[in-house]
């Protein structure tokens, strides 16, 4: 930040009094702007059939990640509450519509201020197609992810415990609440390019 959003003049650097770390300060007004985390919302949308549960991802039509798969996520807006957020970026990034249901992950990723949540969801229907944001759209078993192309480290694990989950159900367990914190960055290709 570099200039005040109230009065337009430079910010600088300082520890306001009864803080404890630096904020980007106004010396003309003194409105101090507080820098806080942004929230990643999604979801985790599944249909069964047979017996086969399937999981819809999104092929990324956008940086960072381009042409990678994820699940269906984005920032959350002001005046929404987390769960409007995962069914409005479900509608907007895969054209789907769920029956929400409980929250399944908390995923801190302090290394780039963001707080990624995943909600457990069932498709109502096979009425989905691409975004502007996605590329594809698609159904996967759990031996049909392609886990090598999967965008983020938060999304990659949030898969991985929901399988995990899965097996527990069948011997009588349920789906859990799973929180953590992601520090590892995305892994780059061998040649640095994001298209797979």
């Amino acid at each position: 930040m570099k200039f005040c959003s109230e009065c337009a003049h430079p910010v600088s650097l300082s520890i306001p009094d009864g803080d404890n770390r630096l904020r980007h300060v106004c010396p003309n007004c003194d409105t101090i702007h507080y820098q806080n985390p942004k929230m990643v919302v999604g979801s985790i949308p599944v249909w069964e059939r047979d017996g086969q549960l399937q999981v819809l991802l999104c092929k990324r039509a956008i940086e960072p990640r381009y042409g990678y798969w994820t699940l269906p996520a984005g920032f959350m807006e002001n005046d929404e509450t987390t769960s409007d957020a995962a069914e409005r970026e479900t509608v907007e990034e895969a054209g789907a519509h769920i029956e929400l249901g409980k929250l399944f992950s908390l995923l801190n990723v302090q290394r780039v201020h963001q707080v990624h949540l995943f909600y457990l969801a069932r498709l109502r229907d096979l009425d989905f197609a691409p975004g502007i944001e996605s590329l594809e759209v698609r159904l996967f078993t759990e031996s049909e992810i392609p886990w090598d192309e999967i965008a983020f480290p938060t999304v990659r694990t949030t898969l991985e415990l929901f399988f995990a989950d899965r097996v527990k159900m069948r011997e009588g367990g349920s789906y859990g609440f799973h929180t953590g914190d992601i520090n590892r960055p995305m892994a780059m290709p061998a040649d640095g390019v994001h298209q797979p």
